[in-house]
């Protein structure tokens, strides 16, 4: 288990080394507890039985660990900036997750419920978003690496900006008139 470096001590962040063992929920509500707190908004996500009509095996996950660690710690950071938020708790497995086990848990305590819940979804948002943690859905028939909606829309949104590497990367299909001749080719998913 790779843990919490230097964040606020009232951060719990974890990537979970690849196990048989589910995450154990209750550690991370019990993290953000806190006797200030009127509010505690936590969010699961598991590994679903289907996914558009093929019967999901098993979830697969892989991370860049320290990359993931600094990413989750960023992402923290941004969630107490933006909201008066007490304790914040983020967990995720790396490896194998059956169907109906969670693979990631986010919680978070404040003062009032509405900033509770807008720093839990803006946590996970942005930990689908922007973690280097790629999954692999295995189904009955077959096996495919998946990209979050929210990591295609981020990068979407990159590619359409002044970014410095908005040129650089081009989806296939993508008909804007330029040449494209300097530019790296990335296939449609």
């Amino acid at each position: 288990m790779a843990a919490e470096g230097e964040e606020a001590a009232e951060d719990l962040i974890e990537i979970l080394e690849a196990s048989s063992m589910p995450i154990d929920l209750a550690r991370y509500v019990n993290h953000v507890r806190d006797p200030a707190a009127g509010a505690i908004a936590t969010f699961e996500g598991a590994t679903r039985d289907t996914f558009e009509g093929k019967r999901v095996l098993e979830l697969r996950y892989e991370a860049y660990v320290p990359m993931a660690l600094r990413r989750l710690r960023a992402i923290c950071s941004g969630a107490r900036a933006a909201w008066p938020l007490r304790r914040l708790a983020v967990a995720h497995r790396l490896g194998t997750v059956p169907v109906g086990e969670a693979s990631v848990f986010v919680a978070a305590s404040a003062v009032h419920r509405k900033d509770a819940l807008e720093a839990c979804r803006f946590l996970i948002d942005e930990v689908k978003a922007s973690v280097p943690i790629w999954k692999k859905e295995v189904y009955a028939n077959g096996e495919v690496w998946k990209e979050n909606k929210e990591f295609l829309q981020r990068r979407n949104a990159l590619a359409s900006s002044s970014c410095c590497c908005a040129t650089k990367v081009r989806m296939d299909g993508d008909d804007d008139g330029r040449s494209g001749a300097d530019e790296e080719k990335v296939p449609a998913v």
